[in-house]
């Protein structure tokens, strides 16, 4: 089973975050600030030796890249800011990633295509940096931009086609246009076409659209918009008002009974490590109780046999490697060391060997085999 973990890039100054939120403003700032707002809270979220990195130094990539290969993930899906009109955002890591060829480790793009606002909503209210389409010339333009990762021999593809995710596919005004554009593009830069999927998460996917080869089910995202988890939602009072909280199992439960959508077409399972968005949003946002690395690895290896089995599907798309302000993350902490990134291990052993006990897997010193790339 091939895991694919959500890449976040925001771990580096940019001048548009000076701007919008003070100088040398990152992900860990958000995380640095984050307080406890109940009893229980773990809050803030502490990196392993308190190492707040910073994602354009070449040898942060290195050890990212060694540890996941270590435990077994396959690649990471780095998020790709383009908003339209030759305006980018975050694309230095990756722009590093193609220049230099390192790290060694393959990799896809998701585009994260929604504005920026102030709330941390990605909605249309006190927007910082507004989510544009234009026309052709513009679809040309982007794809000019995404042909150097395309063509990159890390890059994750099937049969041959690089897999590009698409986060908020209803919002593009002519999307079905702008995807045969872009095959058309591909073919011509010598590619046998891309292989293009939507995301199933919190904002409406719309009806299917030609020109997706697959669906991707975001989680938790996809659990919370699916109906079920109003009904697990519980609030607790805070200083600053009261915080909507989930029961991490109930939530796990949710996803392992619930049948693939699949309307015609391959959709491709997801999970998450946890969830805990109030170092970003405060009261405003949203938490799960109950987490821990040993119940995420058990639900985890069930979810890789669902995959499997269910869903006969050759990805696994993992939130998050590192969403530090949404407590989506496999990387060390304070709190539980690499206890996540083993979990990781035991899950995939257990799954390729589901006679062993999922709680032993693979001895700590042992590294994970790397499946083959495509």
């Amino acid at each position: 089973m091939k895991i694919i973990a959500f890449l976040l890039p925001q771990f580096h100054a940019i001048p548009e975050n000076d701007r919008w939120w003070g100088p040398g403003f990152t992900e860990w700032t958000n995380v640095r600030k984050a307080q406890a707002l109940f009893p229980g809270h773990r809050q803030p979220k502490v990196p392993l030796g308190s190492r707040y990195y910073n994602l354009t130094e070449a040898a942060v990539r290195e050890r990212q890249a060694m540890l996941a290969r270590r435990f077994g993930i396959y690649g990471f899906c780095y998020y790709h800011y383009w908003f339209g009109g030759g305006r980018r955002l975050l694309e230095k890591p990756v722009q590093s990633i193609l220049a230099t060829r390192r790290p060694d480790f393959p990799f896809c793009l998701s585009w994260a295509n929604e504005p920026w606002t102030r709330r941390w909503d990605g909605m249309d209210s006190d927007v910082l940096m507004p989510q544009t389409y234009g026309e052709e010339e513009d679809w040309v333009r982007h794809f000019d931009v995404l042909r150097e990762a395309f063509l990159d021999s890390r890059y994750i593809r099937v049969e041959g086609r690089p897999l590009f995710v698409l986060y908020r596919p209803a919002d593009i005004p002519r999307c079905a246009e702008m995807l045969e554009c872009w095959q058309r593009l591909a073919r011509a830069a010598g590619l046998p076409g891309l292989h293009v999927v939507r995301t199933l998460g919190g904002f409406p996917a719309g009806a299917k659209t030609e020109g997706f080869a697959a669906s991707l089910e975001f989680e938790p995202h996809y659990t919370f918009a699916s109906g079920e988890a109003p009904e697990l939602w519980s609030a607790v009072p805070t200083r600053e008002g009261e915080l909507l909280v989930l029961d991490y199992d109930q939530l796990w439960r949710s996803i392992l009974d619930r049948s693939p959508h699949r309307d015609g077409e391959p959709v491709y399972p997801g999970a998450f490590v946890d969830w805990d968005n109030t170092p970003r949003k405060g009261a405003r946002g949203q938490s799960t109780l109950g987490g821990t690395p040993e119940k995420f690895g058990r639900y985890l290896a069930r979810q890789i046999e669902r995959a499997r089995e269910v869903y006969e599907s050759p990805f696994l798309f993992l939130n998050a490697w590192n969403e530090w302000a949404e407590g989506a993350f496999l990387e060390p902490d304070e709190d539980h060391g690499d206890r996540y990134l083993q979990a990781v291990r035991r899950a995939l052993a257990e799954s390729a060997n589901p006679g062993e006990n999922a709680e032993q897997g693979a001895p700590a010193d042992q590294p994970a085999r790397t499946p083959r790339t495509d």
